[in-house]
Order: structure tokens, then C-alpha cells, then sequence
């Protein structure tokens, strides 16, 4: 069995959560016997493949869906649709579909159209958790038993990180609160700035910074407890060793479908407060993981204090996670495979 992996054609341009995400997948399905590879379309053909997975439904992989289909080969998209698309959202986006489509004699489609022609005609939908699953239903009207449920995984670097190794390279010493995510307002760094002013936190920044977001990150780099580490890739030991340091994790963003860094700060025995925009869910987690509303600040800093004050068990913080390591994840995946070609 011969699987491509496909996704637009700048993500690999970037350093992001999907990037290791798709890179994760594809060295941990290896791992159970797999022959998969990110399709080079400039060099391959996609009929050259078994099965096609594509990652992520905006930005034009609808037609890569198209293409695929009409070769008669079977497609899984991991579509990672927003929990913000409901019933109501739905119908707006249908509706205004619709008159976008009459007003240019069906010429121009939506967002919204794109993603949906992609949900309708993939063979599999692979949602992160239950809150993508329900947005992908009521959203886009997609039937439940298309839809298999199978979270992002965890490596084994970060269960077992070792945070002195952080602070020995780094020169950051005592407590301090980690962000890490593409320094931007949609990441919402400056939030947790603003938001522990008073007790004066250390934070640490990790994650790139565009061109666009120049000013936004001088903008956080003016408060002098705000450490800006750059870009890691996500293989780098550092990473896993930050994660293990820090005092808090916090992800104020806007919107996230199923945080990689959520999970793998848990993975390293340390407490998250995040956003609430998200579908991730840990059932009894309320003892390290908190949920706020991205631009309440209040809550935000009473959430962060209140975990540092009382820090939970590092052991059991990362028993909320245990069952996301990779080698059971890619068992799932390779499951999904199976069935699809079996009835290809």
C-alpha cells in the first residue's frame, strides 16, 4: 500500500503546527510498515499512489480531492474545520454561497463551498476530537459515519524531557510562563503580556515571526521580562526541554482546532491555560488545563496564578495525555488506511 500525503503548496514554506503534524504522521505510520511520502506533483502522478491524504480543506486542497476522485482513488482529508462552524454558521455561509453564486452566474464560490466539496467527496473525514466532528456535521451537513475521530499524537521526547537542559542553554532560570505558537495578534502573545503585569512574570516567546508581524513583536519585546527564543524546529531537544521548564503554558489564541503544543506541554508535566475557540477536550482535566474566553485578560492571568500557586503533579498531568502517544495514534491511522484500500 502506497500512500501520498498532500496539502497546499506553500505549507512547507512555513515552520507551524500542520507542518509537524503532517511530518509526525508520516514517521510514525512508517514506523508500522507504511510506504508513504509527501507527493512531489511536479514529479509524481497521484494515480502512481494507493491512497491519497490530504491535509487540511482550505486554500485550494478541494481540488486536490477533485483530482484524486477522479482517478477513482480513495481520499482521507484530516480537514481541521474550526469548532466555530455550528447550525447558524452553516446556514449563513450557505446562504451567502448561494447569492455569490447567482450574482456571478456561479463563476466565484466561497471558502465555505470549498471546504464543503472537499468533505463531500473525500471516503473518509478524520476529525481531532468530538467538537471538530459536531462543526463538521452541522456546519457542512457532512454524514456522522464518514467522520472517524483520531486526535494528533504525541512523541515519546516529550514524556520523558529534561528541563534542566533548557535552563543550562538558555540562561533562564526560575519560574516562568511559555507561549509558543507564530508570533502574531491571531496567536494573541501579547495578551499574556499584558495580562501579568502584576506579579511580574518571566514569559518566554518560541515561534516565528512574519514580515507583517514586525511591529507586533517589537511591541512584546518592549516589556523587559519577554524572552524571544525565534523559531525551533519542532525535533529540537529545546523544545521538548521548554515545554518540561516551564511553570505554565498558556495559548490565548483566537481559534485552535487541536493544539500540538497543548498536548505536548501536558506530555512534560506542565499546566496550560488556553483558549476556549478550540476543540480539544480532556475529559477531568480541570486540575491542569483551564479554558478562557482569548480576549478575557482577567481571566486569563487569574487562571495562570492560580496554577503556578498550586502546581499539579507532574506524573499526573501527563497521564491526561498518555493515550495520545504516537505508536497507538498511528495504529488508528493505519487502520483507516486499510479499510479505504480493502474497499477501493
Amino acid at each position: 500500500m502506497h500512500v501520498g500525503y498532500l496539502s497546499y503548496p506553500m505549507l512547507f514554506q512555513r515552520i507551524g503546527g500542520l507542518q509537524s503534524r503532517i511530518r509526525a504522521t508520516m514517521e510514525a505510520v512508517k514506523q508500522l510498515g507504511v510506504d508513504v511520502e509527501i507527493v512531489d506533483t511536479a514529479r509524481s502522478r497521484l494515480k502512481d499512489y494507493d491512497i491519497i491524504h490530504v491535509f487540511g480543506s482550505m486554500n485550494g486542497n478541494h481540488r486536490i480531492v477533485e483530482a484524486a476522485r477522479e482517478m477513482d482513488l480513495p481520499v482521507i482529508l484530516s480537514p481541521l474545520v474550526s469548532p466555530a462552524w455550528d447550525h447558524a454558521a452553516g446556514v449563513r455561509a450557505r446562504l451567502a454561497e448561494s447569492i455569490v453564486g447567482r450574482l456571478t452566474d456561479w463563476n466565484v464560490q466561497t471558502t465555505y463551498g470549498h471546504i464543503r466539496r472537499g468533505l463531500d467527496l473525500a471516503n473518509l473525514v478524520i476529525a481531532l476530537g468530538e467538537d471538530e466532528k459536531k462543526a463538521i456535521i452541522s456546519g457542512f451537513l457532512i454524514e456522522p459515519m464518514k467522520i472517524k475521530i483520531i486526535p494528533n499524537g504525541i512523541g515519546d521526547r516529550f514524556f520523558v524531557a529534561d528541563a534542566e537542559f533548557f535552563r543550562s542553554e538558555t540562561g533562564i532560570g526560575g519560574d516562568f510562563v511559555l507561549v509558543v505558537g507564530s508570533i502574531s495578534p491571531y496567536k494573541n502573545q501579547l495578551a499574556v503580556v499584558r495580562a501579568l503585569t502584576d506579579p511580574p512574570f518571566q514569559i518566554v516567546l518560541i515561534g516565528p515571526a512574519g514580515k507583517q508581524d514586525q511591529d507586533y513583536l517589537q511591541e512584546l519585546l518592549q516589556d523587559s521580562r519577554v524572552k524571544w527564543l525565534g523559531a525551533l524546529e519542532h525535533g529540537d531537544p529545546l523544545l521538548a526541554s521548554a515545554f518540561a521548564a516551564a511553570s505554565v503554558f498558556a495559548l490565548p489564541s483566537k481559534g485552535e482546532v487541536f493544539p500540538n503544543a497543548v498536548l505536548e506541554a501536558l506530555a512534560g508535566g506542565t499546566p496550560v491555560v488556553m483558549t476556549s475557540q478550540s476543540a480539544l477536550c480532556l475529559p477531568e482535566s480541570e486540575f491542569a488545563l483551564r479554558k478562557v474566553h482569548w480576549d478575557d485578560q482577567t481571566q486569563l492571568r487569574r487562571e495562570i496564578i492560580d496554577l503556578s500557586e498550586q502546581r499539579p503533579p507532574r506524573e499526573a498531568v501527563r497521564k491526561l495525555v498518555q493515550s495520545y502517544r504516537w505508536d497507538r495514534i498511528a495504529r488508528e491511522i493505519v487502520d483507516c488506511y486499510e479499510a479505504c484500500y480493502a474497499n477501493a
